[in-house]
């Protein structure tokens, strides 16, 4: 988790215009709306050129030179999201913030996520003003209308933030640091059941520097995040807001750059969000948000709004975002900072590492074994008992049962389950029954055989695997098809992507924490390669980022942000292209968060028309043992969606067996879970 935000200089992207006349403005809009049709560009240049502040003065000015209200007259004439955003552009940050609230409570359902994210996010003053903008507007006070609305532990939270009261003086007791942290163990983790008003009044009333300090304090004491406290301990939009107001104390920035990825992404786009956060950010943070938004998603703010939106309301939205990152490749001076904090917190972050399938209890190979033949004996095979068994047993237990089918039976169950099953499902069955290292050498085998190369799965594999399993992987293969893994990688691939996945096939990756000294001289190497000819700079990165420890290389990257300004993962990016990029890239990513790489493979691997199949079973199988509850956390933050849910959309579709098989891993995680408690 990133705490990374200490003292932060907000940045917006609005700002006041230079020689302002707010007559002549006002004139200037009058003549576009005048008339048959309106004149929709020069509207949208000249609200977006101006602050709120100049906006005011131009809706009075409006007033005086026309008799009109400028705001009525812009409802008439513009329609749809693009009249919503010029309309709300011209509203005080106050009034705007009001007209949410309210939006978000009246009628017959209440949009508790809009609740959450203003709540959330506004400092003291923000409430203040949006509180008596609230009376004024509709003569009712905000905190009776969300306490009718709202309820529980929700509606409690919601009405201390209300307050705006939180400590803002940015004084720090250590002693009281200490002691919140404590308070939140007891509350939570500690206890069976948990004492939500503590949550409710630490994280409700104190200072934003003293809450990142009992974050800090908290980890240590509980060994887990506070995030995953939360997650663990609450439920439903309580614990929606308190990670929201988690997130918030974090880092503002990276809250409003995660909200507006899950209002873009997937089908749809959830406007209303996209609106306000565009709206109330643009002269506070938005600079920020977009640095927070490329360093998480790869990706810039600006073109995801362009892939999302079209017409006036894109060029309106695209004018309040100010710019598109992906293009300058360099970190503005205060996100070098921020990316710099986050790879350093990257080498720290304990993460423990979960898997969905574990050993099953009272376990006995022979009475599987005997089970596994009578569900395939006769007419017809039983599916489902296969499944039953299979999936809920770990891959040692999966090898004593073959072994105890040919001392029973005097049958090879291998081929008795290809004989039986057929298409994905058989696939599953047979990667699940095979060893790790005799799956990923048929992976590979796979990957490599036919008329085409599935560059995606080897650069998958060599890179996420250990020293000790890629050493295993190639003994397994070259015991199976009789030929050396780094042979069949050279006839099958070619220039500087065959010597890296050559290198990495060698499994003599350095191990052990981070030199230091050595971590500034790799750096400064990578820096200097970025000015060389494309050869010598590939050379380069592959003799570091193929043969460095990950965490040597975590503090690599962040030192490459000292020296460079630059982001290692847009560098290679922008000066990189095709199988050594794609490369390149999953070693970085892998660095930086191993589950969340595989999460985006597997988001990749189910999303738009089709399934690859292939990748969906290899991440599936490989990793349910080692960190695929870790994978499926990374998943459903960054889709917003589980991958349960993912995978028995996708898999339906195609294969209603695969898609039992994969729901009866995702039980098994369960089962952790209910008898576990992971």
């Amino acid at each position: 988790h990133l705490n990374y935000f200490f003292l932060q200089v907000f940045r917006g992207t609005i700002t006041d215009a230079p020689n302002f006349d707010a007559t002549a403005d006002a004139e200037a809009l009058y003549n576009a709306m005048k008339g048959i049709g309106s004149d929709k560009e020069a509207i949208l240049d000249l609200v977006t050129s101006r602050s709120n502040a100049q906006r005011q003065e131009i809706i009075a000015a409006y007033k005086s030179s026309f008799g009109k209200d400028l705001i009525d007259d812009l409802k008439y004439e513009l329609t749809g999201k693009f009249e919503r955003l010029i309309v709300s552009l011209m509203r005080t940050p106050a009034y705007h913030d009001a007209k949410e609230i309210h939006d978000a409570v009246k009628g017959a359902g209440t949009d508790e996520r809009c609740l959450i994210e203003v709540l959330a996010s506004r400092n003291n003053k923000q409430i203040h003003d949006m509180v008596a903008a609230y009376r004024d507007a509709y003569g009712r006070e905000i905190e009776e209308d969300i306490i009718m609305d709202t309820s529980g532990h929700f509606k409690k939270m919601l009405v201390v933030l209300l307050q705006g009261t939180r400590d803002e003086s940015g004084v720090v007791d250590a002693d009281l640091v200490e002691q919140d942290a404590q308070d939140l163990y007891a509350a939570g983790e500690e206890q069976w059941g948990t004492d939500e008003a503590k949550f409710i009044m630490i994280l409700g009333n104190r200072s934003m520097t003293h809450l990142r300090m009992v974050f800090d304090a908290y980890e240590k004491i509980a060994e887990t995040s506070i995030e995953d406290s939360i997650k663990s301990e609450l439920s439903g939009d309580f614990e929606r807001l308190m990670l929201a107001v988690v997130q918030c104390i974090r880092s503002v920035p990276m809250f409003f750059a995660r909200r507006l990825y899950k209002s873009m992404k997937g089908l749809g786009t959830a406007d209303n969000t996209l609106i306000r956060i565009m709206i109330c950010r643009s002269e506070i943070d938005m600079l920020d948000i977009r640095e927070c938004f490329r360093l998480r998603y790869e990706k810039s703010l600006y073109n995801m709004i362009k892939d999302d939106t079209s017409g006036d309301y894109k060029r309106t939205l695209l004018e309040l975002c100010g710019g598109d990152d992906d293009l300058a490749g360099e970190f503005f001076p205060e996100a070098a900072q921020i990316a710099y904090k986050m790879w350093e917190l990257s080498a720290m972050t304990k993460v423990q590492l979960r898997p969905t399938v574990r050993p099953a209890a009272d376990f006995d190979p022979a009475a599987d074994a005997q089970a596994l033949r009578k569900a395939m004996k006769g007419f017809g095979t039983d599916e489902d008992a296969i499944i039953e068994i299979i999936a809920k047993r770990s891959n040692a237990q999966r090898q004593e049962i073959r072994q105890a089918f040919k001392s029973l039976l005097g049958r090879d169950l291998m081929k008795d389950l290809k004989s039986e099953l057929s298409k994905n499902l058989e696939r599953l069955i047979i990667g699940l029954m095979l060893t790790p290292a005799e799956f990923d050498a048929k992976m590979m085998r796979k990957a490599m055989e036919g008329a085409g190369t599935d560059e995606h799965a080897l650069i998958e594999i060599l890179v996420t695997r250990s020293n000790e399993e890629i050493q295993a992987m190639c003994a397994a293969y070259e015991n199976a098809y009789k030929k050396s893994l780094e042979a069949a990688i050279q006839s099958d691939t070619s220039g500087h992507f065959c010597r890296i996945l050559v290198s990495l096939v060698q499994g003599a990756r350095e191990v052990g924490p981070a030199d230091m000294e050595r971590a500034n001289e790799d750096a400064q190497e990578l820096a200097d390669a970025c000015n060389a000819d494309s050869d010598d700079m590939e050379m380069k990165f592959m003799s570091i980022l193929c043969t460095r420890s990950f965490p040597h290389l975590r503090k690599v990257f962040q030192e490459f942000v000292k020296c460079s300004n630059k982001d290692i993962e847009q560098i290679i990016k922008k000066e990189m292209s095709g199988d050594v990029k794609n490369a390149f890239y999953a070693i970085v990513r892998s660095v930086k968060n191993q589950p969340s790489y595989f999460a985006d493979r597997l988001y990749k691997a189910m999303k738009g028309l089709g399934t690859d199949d292939r990748a969906l079973i290899r991440i599936m199988v490989s990793r349910s043992e080692i960190d695929l509850f870790n994978i499926r956390k990374e998943f459903k933050e960054t889709h917003d969606a589980s991958l349960h849910e993912f995978i028995q959309v996708e898999t339906m579709i195609v294969s209603w067996r695969l898609c039992q098989l994969t729901l009866l891993l995702g039980l098994c995680l369960a089962y952790c879970i209910i008898y576990k408690k992971i």
